[in-house]
């Protein structure tokens, strides 16, 4: 029965996922979006990564040079390759899971973190390297902390957020406090807040962690695709992009 549920919404959500980006600024993030035409990023300081409406389409490529400038990096989720005249420069390949049987529920201690809590979280992303985390990353969704002693020991919380979907991010516990199932216990309270919403959760994690692969599938997540993950750089000069 529950299998009959859920397969549909991963069919029905395909679409979306495969540009989460840009389904995210295009959507419910649109008031995060710095856009010209079929182009768009965050914010610098609160994620990372711009997006195409469509990889395939040059025209989204001028207008994301129109959009950060000539020879400037940028971070792009799901794009094979780059036209002439744009360099990678970097790069990695991950993997999109999505919640297909997780058990979620709220946890007693867990809090929610705000702008107040910002250096605290930073300090302990600093100390876990849990993926790109930035001043003001706290502002795209509900981020949730579990304390010892007054210090920030784990975390979880929301970042990309689509028309049904919202992916959980930045999961991540302090060194000395692991083997305690404080990560478990946050990725199902935040996942408890998606559900209530009528989303459904999803993630990326590195495709070489196949620790925490097998951790979220152990928790009731389904690997739906790998992705590739560039850093670019757009060309040097605005003559280029409007030869794109």
């Amino acid at each position: 029965m529950r299998k009959a549920v859920v397969v549909p919404q991963i069919a029905l959500g395909s679409r979306l996922l495969d540009n989460p980006v840009w389904a995210a600024l295009d959507g419910p993030h649109a008031p995060f979006a710095e856009r010209i035409g079929r182009a768009a990023r965050y914010p610098v300081d609160v994620y990372a990564f711009a997006a195409l409406a469509d990889p395939a389409d040059p025209a989204a490529w001028a207008d994301l040079h129109r959009l950060l400038g000539p020879a400037t990096p940028a971070r792009l989720k799901g794009v094979d390759g780059v036209p002439d005249g744009w360099d990678v420069v970097g790069g990695g390949q991950g993997v999109q899971l999505v919640d297909t049987h997780l058990r979620a529920e709220p946890d007693s201690e867990a809090v929610r973190l705000g702008p107040d809590d910002v250096p605290d979280i930073l300090d302990l992303v600093a100390r876990t390297r849990p993926g790109p985390y930035l001043a003001r990353t706290v502002h795209l969704g509900t981020y949730l902390g579990i304390r010892h002693h007054g210090r920030l020991i784990a975390l979880a919380g929301e970042r990309l957020r689509l028309p049904g979907w919202t992916e959980i991010s930045a999961v991540c516990t302090d060194p000395a406090h692991r083997g305690r199932g404080l990560g478990t216990r946050l990725v199902r309270a935040v996942a408890a807040g998606i559900r209530e919403r009528g989303e459904t959760p999803f993630l990326h994690a590195a495709a070489h962690n196949t620790t925490a692969i097998r951790l979220y599938e152990s928790l009731g997540f389904t690997l739906r695709r790998r992705t590739t993950i560039l850093q670019v750089r757009t060309p040097g000069t605005h003559a280029v992009a409007r030869a794109l």
